[in-house]
Parts: structure tokens; sequence; C-alpha cells
């Protein structure tokens, strides 16, 4: 007697990938959000009075909640509560931290009973740094909670499908989030007149932040379609719950293994190098050639297309080809090359196409990392607790992306002490401390390609390959 196959609506190529597209759509504008203010760091230097010190701490202040735990219960909730309630609670939250952060570089707030107040205590960051660093805090507990909620719903809906393809689309469509706004906060910082403001490219942005929110609305009615389907199946066949449910001393496992610890270093170690760079890199750009705000981000904006246009790519090479490992390494080879020309070449020779270059191939680097990094999470770790092994590494790596920012102020503010204007400081430092970072990442991407070629995690193998044979296939932890 021929059986026919249950098909699910994720085995449907319309559903998931347009499942994937609201997903990454909240993402997209998350990301946008996040550096803001970036492309303008000189203009709110000036105009609210921040010091690269305080610039600093805003820029940490995203990563702060999350660092002291509050990734890891965001973890236990996705696990325990599911993907739509999680996703629609970040991204929510986002939205809240969004608008804080809105009021805090309005008019409204400038001298008000509460800017006087915040700015009486601890004066070398004013008043519209702390609460603007408050809501950014806030947006980052919802951004990180809504990435590792991604990632499982990716995982999910793409499981024994084309995930690495999936994974590396989302991060692409992100990716051009940082393009967009690189492109275009300077542009509607001078959109009302000549004389320009944060608000209004704040603003913009918060606004998308709503729409980003809805969009995972409505992916919530076709995952609970989803799930209707799995439970009436199973109901039909007179089968329990198709997977056990997650323990709290799961996380005890997590901690326990090897092979975590080495991803999760690699991933703060590598990121660290990305994502706090990108908060100094218009400024260090308009340091070293001597360009405008607008000029610099957009030489800057093509950092992450370069991500964008590979990372499907490498996602679909990872999952017929394989090499995940290896990608790593040679990700953090280019990135180590391309700090040390920020840091050493472009100061000495000023060339607008040394330093274009230079944030091209650091597009590549950052391509090929995370689309390596992130598909490779489900090979080493069980199903079950698959959103707490994500937010456990995603916690891990928001102490570097905490603390790194804080540092690179501090460096700055030091290596430039007695200069006022910030289009003036040497930002060799800094530079050499992001390339530093690149090389402790390729120390653990060669150990990581030891132990998988010693015990045979199958990072290196092709996922659609993992997948068929991952019955067979056992993973030491």
């Amino acid at each position: 007697m021929q059986t026919t196959a249950k098909i699910y609506l994720n085995d449907k190529t319309w559903a998931r990938w347009t499942a994937l597209i609201l997903v990454a759509s909240m993402m997209f504008f998350a990301y946008m959000f996040v550096d803001v203010i970036s492309p303008i760091q000189t203009l709110i230097q000036n105009q609210l009075g921040w010091s690269s010190e305080a610039y600093g701490y805003y820029g940490g202040s995203e990563y702060l909640l999350n660092m002291f735990g509050f990734l890891i219960l965001a973890g236990i909730i996705l696990d325990k509560m599911g993907v739509r309630f999680t996703g629609t609670l970040s991204a929510s939250v986002m939205l809240a931290g969004a608008c804080i952060k809105l009021y805090a570089v309005s008019p409204w707030f400038a001298g008000s009973g509460l800017d006087q107040w915040l700015g009486s205590w601890w004066t070398a960051m004013p008043g519209s740094a702390k609460l603007a660093s408050l809501g950014f805090m806030i947006f980052g507990c919802g951004c990180e909670m809504a990435g590792i909620t991604v990632s499982k719903a990716i995982a999910k809906w793409f499981d024994g499908k084309e995930m690495a393809l999936a994974m590396g689309l989302e991060m692409a469509i992100a990716r051009v989030g940082v393009f967009a706004i690189f492109s275009i906060s300077p542009r509607l910082a001078n959109w009302i007149s000549d004389d320009p403001t944060v608000v209004i490219p704040v603003a913009f942005c918060t606004v998308l932040l709503l729409i980003g929110l809805i969009c995972f609305v409505v992916f919530d009615f076709f995952d609970a379609a989803l799930d209707r389907e799995h439970r009436a199946d199973a109901c039909a066949s007179g089968a329990a719950a198709d997977e056990e449910e997650f323990k709290f001393s799961d996380v005890k496992t997590i901690l326990s293994s090897r092979l975590f610890w080495i991803v999760a270093m690699l991933c703060v170690l590598y990121y660290s190098a990305i994502f706090p760079f990108q908060k100094y890199a218009a400024n260090m750009l308009q340091c070293n050639l001597g360009i405008t705000e607008t000029q610099a981000a957009d030489i800057f904006r093509w950092f992450p297309i370069g991500a964008a246009l590979l990372t499907p790519f490498l996602g679909a090479f990872l999952d017929h080809k394989g090499k995940g490992a290896t990608m790593l390494i040679l990700g953090a080879l280019l990135m180590i090359c391309c700090h040390l020309t920020f840091a050493l070449l472009l100061p000495v020779y000023p060339s607008t196409w040394m330093a274009f270059t230079a944030i091209v191939v650091l597009g590549v680097s950052f391509s090929l990392v995370p689309a390596a990094l992130w598909p490779s999470v489900p090979k080493i770790m069980d199903k079950r607790y698959l959103g707490s092994a994500y937010s456990l590494i995603f916690w891990v790596q928001n102490i570097g992306l905490a603390l790194f920012p804080m540092l690179i102020g501090a460096v700055l503010e030091n290596c430039n002490k007695g200069i006022d204007d910030p289009l003036q400081y040497d930002y060799t430092m800094p530079m050499l401390l992001f390339a530093a970072l690149g090389v402790l990442a390729l120390l653990f991407g060669f150990y990581l390609k030891y132990l998988d070629g010693k015990h045979h995690y199958g990072l290196e193998q092709p996922n659609i390959k993992a997948d068929a044979d991952k019955e067979e296939m056992p993973v030491e932890m």
C-alpha cells in the first residue's frame, strides 16, 4: 500500500519564502534604527554636546541589559512560549525603546525638568545622552530577542530545506538596512532646512519599527496555521508531542559544551570588530579623508551591500558544498587586512579608493562569517533548546558589543586629548584594537576547524547532506 507524504505549509515554496520576507522585514527596519545616528556622529556631538566618551557609552548601551542576562531570559522565553509570542514581544520592546530615544534627542526634551535632573549628575554625559542610552538599551533588548527569534523561526520553517540560503537571505535583507540608513540619515538630517537635526532620521526609523511590528503580526498567522497542521497530524496518528519540552537544566547542558564556547568566542570577537566599528566608521573616514558626513556615509554604506549580495550565494554554497569552518577562517583574515588598512595605510595615504576598497572587502568578510556561523548552530545543538543556544551565543556576543564601544570611546578620547574638533581625531589605536580582535577570532577559527576534522561535527559538510544524515551523525558536546 502506497502512502502519500503529508504536505505542510512550510513545504509550499510560496509560504515559507513569504514567512521569511515578513520576519526579515522586521530585522531590516531594526538594523536601520541601530545605525541611524552612526552617519551623523559629528552632528550629534556638536548639536547635543556629546563627547567621544559619551558617544561610546551610548553605542555600548544597546547591549547592556543583554550583557547582564536578559538574553538568557529571552532564550528561555522563546523556548517556553514559542516564536509568535517572543517575536511580537521583541518588536514591541524595540518600538518602546525607539520612542524613548526619539524623545531624548528632540527639542521637547532639551531644557526640560528631566533633562536638568539627568544632567545634574555624572556631568561628563549630558542628559540627552543618558536618556537616549536608556532608550537604546531597551531597544537593544528587543532587537537581540528578535534576532534569536528569527533564527529559530527560520530553522523551523526551513528544516530539511534551504536553511543556510534562507538565513543568508535574512541577513542580507537586514544588512541592506544599514546601506539604506547610511544613505538617507545625513540627508534626512538636512531635509527640512539648512539647520540639520538628528530628530527627523530617528523619527523616520521609529515609524519603520512600527511597520516591522505589523509584519511580524502577519507572520504570526502563518506560523499558527503551520502549528495547527502539525497538531492535527499528531492527533490523527495518535502521536504525542513531536519533541521533548525544554527544561531549565538544558541551559547547564549548553554551557558545558566545549564547542558552544568556541563558537561563542569566535562570534563575540568577530562581531566586536564589526558592529562597534560601524558606529565610528563615518567619523573615521571624515578624519582621514577630510570629507563631509554625507560623503563619508556614502562610502561606508557599501559595506553591507557586499555582505547582502554575497551572503545568499554563500548560504546556497554551504547547503550544497559545505566548508563552513574554512569560510570562518577566510572571513577573519579579510577583516584583519581591512582594519590594518584603516589603522596604518589610510592616514598616510588618504585615498578615497583605498577606503572604498577596504570597506567593500570588509563587507565580503561580513558575508563569509555569519553565513557560515549561524547555520552551524543547529548542527551542534538539540532542536529542543535551539532558542536557548542562540540566546546564549548572543549573550556572550553582547558582552563584547556592550564593552567594546565604551573602550573605543575611552581610547579615542585619551588619544586625542586637547582636540575639541571631532573632525581632527586620530583613529590609529582604535583601528589596531579592531584588528587585534580579528587575530583572536582567526585563532578560534583554526581551532574550530581542527576539532571538526577530529570529531566530525559536520561543519565542513553540506547542510542538505547533514540534514539527510543527521540521525547517523553523532554530535559530541
